[in-house]
């Protein structure tokens, strides 16, 4: 039987990123409630394994070449072929691009436009899209947007951390006031895009989330040392892990006895691992690399306490709520964590859990120290943070909402997915 439902096609950096379960759960989700989706992946996969949840999404993925290099005999059959069937819109879309190449000198700009091009002409894209939307705001976004005006259909993005701070404002400004829609997974980004819009495009709170389902405590492993701490990021410089490295050391010399479990890949792994052997900690420190989560569940559940360092980087690039401080939350893991960004609106200080400012080894050292030795502390904040994560952090609950908003905006006219 035919499938006639309308297709929302999700423009992502990468498919599947092992660091973006929160996107590949939400896609599942939204299958669930109903929804057609069709995935256009900007790069195929880094990381020879993904987590078991995308092995339960249905949707057709196509993925665009990452270069323009070895691929532009086929890049420009596509756009002109894109050319002859929509000639005012693809000139127009033209003529959007030079004006962005002229401001920042960069092919970026065309690269964009030339894979919105392709996409459109992919055999793989049948049926057409009804709606865009990407997931981050930068180059997703732009592939988005000249998708969007190569048809005269909406698009929409959902805005995270450094796609959001890294940007030209006026660039995010005149994006977001040509969507749709805008959504964001932070309040703290929500009165920032709601700035940049000034009333002209509406900016949904949605949270990420978790699957509860999958994130629920065992059993805590007796609070005694040696005490096992958890840290699970990308080893890149804005998880702020230095600080931790630094704090880890200094409880060392406090004479604390422990472990720290660091899950995770990135570019400054071999940084990280010098500047552990340099605060004396290296037969203390392991780092495992980057797991599925069926392999991180064991390292919450043996855990007696999370620690992350995030921090802004003069860039502007952040984070927002990182996930696995609402998954260690939910997994009765008390959190040490810094006051940046979005992340007091999960963790309250001294409530459910501990916060200290960024780049403070010494505040972040004292914090760990009082969870893993306080057991009068713990039995506040466990609770609590458990507590916290249902409520408020339920991903069935939130992808419904992102459902409704999709039902109700999306497509042309809007309410095509209703």
């Amino acid at each position: 039987m035919a499938d006639d439902r309308p297709v929302l096609a999700m423009v992502l950096k990468g498919y599947p990123r092992i660091s973006e379960t929160f996107i590949s759960n939400e896609i599942r989700l939204l299958e669930e409630m109903g929804l057609r989706i069709r995935i256009i992946s900007m790069r195929r996969p880094r990381e020879s394994f993904a987590h078991a949840s995308v092995s339960r999404i249905k949707a057709d993925v196509v993925y665009l070449p990452e270069m323009l290099t070895g691929h532009w005999g086929e890049f420009l059959r596509r756009n002109l072929r894109q050319l002859r069937a929509r000639p005012a819109a693809y000139l127009k879309a033209t003529a959007r691009m030079l004006r962005q190449f002229v401001k920042t000198r960069r092919s970026a700009s065309l690269k964009h436009l030339l894979q919105a091009g392709y996409l459109l002409q992919d055999p793989a894209s049948d049926p057409p899209a009804a709606h865009f939307h990407a997931h981050f705001a930068h180059s997703p976004g732009s592939v988005a947007r000249y998708a969007a005006m190569l048809t005269g259909l909406p698009f929409s993005f959902t805005g995270h951390a450094k796609d959001v701070y890294t940007q030209n404002p006026l660039a995010l400004t005149e994006k977001i006031r040509h969507a749709a829609f805008a959504v964001t997974c932070t309040g703290h980004n929500r009165d920032y895009l709601e700035r940049l819009a000034a009333g002209r495009t509406p900016v949904h709170l949605v949270y990420h989330g978790i699957d509860l389902s999958l994130f629920s405590p065992g059993p805590p492993p007796p609070l005694k040392p040696p005490y096992r701490i958890l840290s699970v990021a990308r080893l890149t410089a804005k998880k702020g892990l230095p600080t931790v490295l630094r704090a880890l050391g200094l409880l060392a010399e406090m004479g604390l006895d422990f472990t720290c479990d660091v899950i995770g890949e990135g570019e400054d792994r071999q940084k990280l691992e010098a500047l552990a052997g340099y605060c004396g900690i290296s037969t203390r420190v392991f780092f495992h690399g980057a797991m599925p989560h069926e392999k991180v569940l064991d390292f919450y559940r043996a855990a007696h306490a999370f620690v992350l360092g995030c921090q802004v980087l003069p860039n502007g690039d952040r984070d927002g709520i990182p996930n696995v401080l609402v998954e260690s939350m939910a997994m009765g893991v008390p959190v040490a964590a810094t006051s940046v960004s979005a992340i007091p609106e999960l963790v309250t200080e001294g409530e459910t859990g501990l916060l200290v400012p960024p780049g403070d080894p010494e505040a972040l050292a004292q914090a760990v120290h009082r969870l893993v030795t306080d057991a009068g502390l713990r039995g506040r904040i466990i609770p609590a943070a458990m507590e916290k994560v249902r409520r408020d952090f339920d991903n069935t609950v939130h992808t419904a909402r992102l459902a409704d908003i999709f039902r109700q905006r999306a497509g042309s006219p809007p309410g095509i997915f209703a």
